[in-house]
C-alpha cells in the first residue's frame, strides 16, 4: 500500500484519543434501563460518530422510549457527570500527539462532542489538549452543519487552520465507521484504530487500519518518525 504524504492531522476524540466509549454506554444504558429498555451494541455501532440530538433521537426512536431527545440528554448529563471525572488516555494517545506537536505538525481535534461534554471529558487532560492548534465541537460549532459520516465536520475543522490545506494534505485518525466515511467523503486519507467488535469488512476503504495508536509509523505518511 502507497501513502500520500500529508502535513497536517485532524484527531477524531472519543474512544480514538481517549477510552470514553465504554462511558458512553454505561450511560446510555443507565437511562435506557429506567425504562426498561437495553441499548445494544447494535444500536450502538450504529451511532458512533453522531452528535448529541442525532444519538438522542436514534435511541428514543429504535427503543421507543417515552422521552423528548431534550430530556433524553438531560438525563445522560447527569450519568456523564459521574462516569467522565475518570476517563483515560489510550494507549500511544499523548505519544504521538505529543511528538507531532513537539515537530511542529499541525494538529486539530474534529469531534461531534459539543463544548461541555469536551470540558467535562478533558477536565484532567488539559496539558495534553493544549498541544492542539484548535479543537473543533460539532454539536456546539454552528458551521459543522450535520454529524459524521458528512465530511462537514472535517472540512471545517481542516480550514480553522491558518494556511487552509488541501484536504487531499490533511491525515484524519479515527475509531468509528461513521468517521471513517466521513474522512474518505472530505477526500482526506483515514487510519482506523477500530473498536474489535467492529467487522473488518466495514473498514475495507480504510486507507489503514490499526490495533492501537502505538501502532502508527508517522514516516509512512511523510511524518517526522519518533527519535
Amino acid at each position: 500500500m502507497v501513502f500520500k504524504n500529508v502535513t497536517h492531522i485532524l484527531f477524531d476524540l472519543d474512544g480514538l484519543l481517549i477510552d470514553s466509549e465504554r462511558l458512553y454506554t454505561e450511560a446510555f444504558s443507565n437511562v435506557c434501563a429506567k425504562y426498561n429498555k437495553e441499548f445494544t451494541w447494535e444500536l450502538k455501532r450504529s451511532i458512533l460518530g453522531f452528535q448529541g440530538h442525532e444519538c438522542a433521537e436514534k435511541i428514543i426512536k429504535t427503543l421507543d422510549l417515552p422521552l423528548t431527545g431534550e430530556s433524553f440528554m438531560e438525563e445522560c448529563k447527569k450519568e456523564y457527570e459521574k462516569v467522565f471525572v475518570n476517563v483515560e488516555l489510550m494507549p500511544g494517545a499523548q505519544k504521538l500527539v505529543e511528538h507531532l506537536h513537539s515537530k511542529g505538525v499541525p494538529i486539530a481535534l474534529a469531534t461531534s462532542s459539543g463544548q461541555d461534554s469536551v470540558d467535562m471529558k478533558m477536565q484532567n487532560h488539559k496539558d495534553f489538549l493544549s498541544n492542539f492548534h484548535h479543537l473543533t465541537m460539532g454539536t456546539t460549532d454552528p458551521e459543522v452543519t450535520k454529524g459524521k459520516p458528512d465530511p462537514a465536520i472535517f472540512l471545517v475543522c481542516a480550514s480553522k487552520f491558518p494556511d487552509k490545506p488541501e484536504p487531499e494534505k490533511c491525515l484524519v485518525f479515527e475509531d468509528a465507521v461513521n468517521g471513517m466515511k466521513a474522512a474518505l467523503a472530505a477526500n482526506m486519507q483515514v487510519v482506523v484504530v477500530p473498536d474489535p467488535r467492529i467487522d473488518t469488512e466495514e473498514l475495507k476503504d480504510a486507507t489503514l487500519c490499526l490495533k492501537s495508536l502505538e501502532d502508527f509509523q508517522p514516516e509512512l505518511f511523510g511524518l517526522p518518525s519518533y527519535d
